[in-house]
């Protein structure tokens, strides 16, 4: 991908600045960020009327192209990112490309298969937010997680994979032994075999007025692209390793750092060498079982009140930044409950922990029972995040991305010597 860089005009704490930054620094696309605090350097520096021009942002990709509060799908285009399919039919078609979606696009490309990835928004999923990563085996300095999905991007399309970036997969039907998957665009994808490597997203807090402070102060994800415009007091919510990680990143331009964590202590949740890098950091502070309650400002974030949970007292932290890492819903939004077999948090079932009793018989006619980490629907496969006991972290869902690769071979071994036809169908959604 070809990065020659672009300059964003904006006003501070502007959430489509964020999501605009956070888009291309997830995509590796460098960028300069010129924030404008009055009407004169909005009119002198991005030509608009003022700070409250509804044409805010703007991105200057050259000297003839200008885009005007562009969506992320109207960036994506302009820089030539997105590319719909080339084809109405695939060997293999991947929804996700975190760590096990690459993984998957990898091998599958490299094994001959024709191989398509659908991204929602940025390569590299939650892992390709992350500051660094440094238990990562080959990477003994560590590495950002979206240098890490950028290079396994390259990997894959040099071996031929597609990848198309803001591309949505909505509902999925298995129809004549072809998974069908219908795109957010309203485009009809056919795939022999399907791998739903969707992830998870981060829990949101469920608390009053946050959706008005969203991208405003208020933020889900380590918030790699916003480490070096955050000078002040910045919170972290959360104790795994990706807060470990934004905590860290902070501090280096942040005047201090604070950790909430719901649990006992950082010990049960964090890696041993971020739990001691963090102890050695005088400017993190990390106060245990501890709830944020409240959000307050007026058009952005400035203060937050938490709550002691051992003694019930509450106390307040002025900010204007709080990055949310905590828990993860997987995201199956798309399939239809009864069909796709997920467990009670909605992770995918996959091979010996479905019910074999349970599968429709007209989907499974040969009676044989699910590939390890096939899923419900024959030919569909689950890895990373979003598969039921999955190890969340990055080098395991790179595993499960691989591993199946190797199933959808085995899937497509048994049924080329079926006989194919029927009519039967079920809607995911």
């Amino acid at each position: 991908m070809m990065n020659s860089g672009i300059v964003i005009y904006g006003r501070a704490n502007s959430a489509a600045g964020y999501e605009i930054r956070d888009f291309l620094t997830r995509n590796c696309f460098d960028y300069d960020w010129i924030e404008l605090n009055t009407d004169d350097e909005a009119q002198t520096l991005a030509g608009v009327s003022g700070l409250t021009d509804p044409r805010l942002p703007l991105c200057v990709l050259s000297q003839n192209s200008r885009l005007y509060r562009p969506t992320l799908r109207d960036l994506a285009t302009a820089l030539e990112w997105f590319k719909g399919p080339t084809y109405d039919s695939y060997d293999l078609a991947i929804f996700g490309a975190g760590p096990a979606g690459l993984s998957a696009a990898l091998y599958g490309a490299s094994e001959g298969l024709r191989t398509v990835v659908f991204e929602k928004t940025a390569v590299g999923g939650q892992a390709g937010s992350t500051s660094k990563i440094e238990n990562y085996l080959g990477f003994p300095e560590g590495i950002s997680g979206w240098e890490l999905a950028n290079r396994a991007r390259e990997q894959a399309l040099r071996l031929g994979a597609e990848i198309v970036v803001t591309g949505e997969g909505i509902a999925g039907e298995h129809q004549d032994g072809w998974q069908i998957s219908w795109l957010a665009t309203g485009e009809r994808i056919a795939s022999k075999a399907t791998i739903c490597a969707t992830g998870v997203e981060y829990t949101r807090l469920g608390l009053e007025r946050e959706n008005d402070f969203l991208n405003r102060g208020l933020y889900y994800g380590a918030g790699s692209s916003e480490a070096e415009l955050c000078k002040g007091h910045v919170v972290i919510v959360g104790g795994g390793n990706s807060a470990g990680q934004a905590a860290l990143n902070f501090a280096r331009q942040a005047t201090r750092v604070t950790m909430l964590v719901r649990g006992e202590c950082l010990k049960c949740t964090l890696s041993t060498y971020l739990l001691e890098r963090i102890e050695d950091t005088a400017s993190i502070t990390v106060l245990t079982r501890t709830t944020i309650t409240a959000l307050e400002g007026e058009d952005t974030l400035e203060r937050i009140t938490y709550r002691d949970e051992a003694s019930g007292a509450t106390a307040s932290i002025e900010t204007h930044n709080v990055f949310v890492c905590i828990g993860g819903r997987p995201r199956t939004d798309w399939a239809k409950p009864g069909v796709l077999h997920c467990d009670p948090a909605g992770y995918v079932l996959t091979g010996s922990d479905i019910d074999r009793s349970s599968l429709a018989a007209w989907m499974w006619p040969d009676g044989r029972a699910p590939l390890f980490m096939e899923s419900s629907v024959p030919g569909l496969f689950a890895a990373g995040d979003v598969r039921h006991n999955s190890t969340k972290r990055c080098a395991a869902a790179a595993g499960d991305g691989a591993a199946a690769v190797s199933m959808a071979h085995q899937f497509l071994t048994l049924v080329k010597h079926q006989r194919r036809g029927g009519t039967a169908r079920a809607a995911l959604r």
